[in-house]
């Protein structure tokens, strides 16, 4: 893909250098530094964990059955309009 990037101009002379030196191009110094970036940074995040959450009570109302959406719906929305 191909996209335009503003690079302040020393860095990028310098990254120049390195892929002649590497005998390289500049692609692929570029694309090496933004994937080892990207590897630091997503290491330091922590992996999402869901929390468990309870509630006291008994389970379902009464007159409610598990799996019943609409009776649940419509009391989710009695007196409101819905």
């Amino acid at each position: 893909m191909k996209t335009t990037v503003d690079i302040n101009d020393t860095l990028l002379l310098q990254a120049k250098q390195l892929a002649a030196k590497q005998q390289g191009t500049l692609k692929s110094v570029l694309e090496a530094a933004l994937r080892q970036f990207l590897e630091t940074h997503a290491e330091s995040r922590s992996p999402f964990k869901l929390r468990k959450h309870t509630f006291r009570g008994s389970g379902l109302q009464t007159g409610k059955v598990e799996g019943d959406w609409s009776t649940i719906r419509d009391s989710i929305y009695e007196g409101r309009g819905g």
